[in-house]
């Protein structure tokens, strides 16, 4: 980010991370898939697209894809948010918030961004599934509400190609949203550095 921001590629903002696995639920009573684990493998809900991947069952309100209705979520909006509201220099208003995570951690954006989509404006899933038209139930407020969508996988993930899929159909439909690719990686670190790095220089641009 210090890089980025003396390039002058990405705007400065506030990066807060929590550790979703302790209040999550489900997926081990609470620990949830470690990043790396092989979505589809057993070790947590595979994104869609992946090997198991039904996007039924399990977690929280409408399935592993939905991530939503969890402990996490009544945290992160009840808690997290409005202490770092009250002890940062933010701009407290959805068009300057969003919300992105890694592998399990992008079912989780996935599944609080829809459902309060008065809270995050940036919504970024790396290896975490993606958003299907058909999951929007009002795209005019969506598009009016959502300033970037961006999601990416590794070259080696079997995701990949419905991510893009995914992404292209929510591009008909007039969303700002981006697919990205890490070249030659699978369901790892380097995938989602990468992808913060290319997320990083899209978020709150004008």
């Amino acid at each position: 980010m210090d890089n980025l921001i003396a390039e002058g590629k990405a705007k400065p903002f506030l990066i807060v991370i929590s550790n979703s696995y302790l209040v999550t639920g489900g997926a081990g009573a609470g620990r949830g898939p470690g990043p790396g684990a092989v979505p589809g493998s057993g070790r947590g809900p595979a994104p869609a697209g992946a090997p198991g991947g039904s996007g039924r069952g399990g977690f929280g309100r409408g399935g592993p894809m939905a991530m939503s209705d969890t402990p996490f979520e009544h945290a992160l909006i009840e808690d997290i948010i409005p202490f770092i509201d009250a002890n940062f220099r933010t701009l407290a208003d959805q068009p300057h918030r969003g919300l992105a995570g890694l592998s399990m951690g992008g079912m989780i954006t996935h599944g609080i961004t829809l459902a309060h989509m008065d809270k995050f404006s940036h919504i970024g899933m790396f290896s975490g599934g993606s958003i299907a038209t058909s999951e929007i139930k009002d795209m005019a407020d969506f598009k009016k509400k959502v300033k970037l969508l961006f999601v990416s996988y590794g070259s080696r993930e079997p995701g990949s190609a419905g991510g893009q899929t995914a992404v292209e159909a929510l591009k008909k439909e007039g969303v700002n949203s981006v697919a990205y690719e890490s070249p030659l990686t699978a369901h790892e670190w380097q995938s989602w550095r990468r992808s913060l790095h290319e997320f990083a220089q899209l978020a709150f641009q004008k």
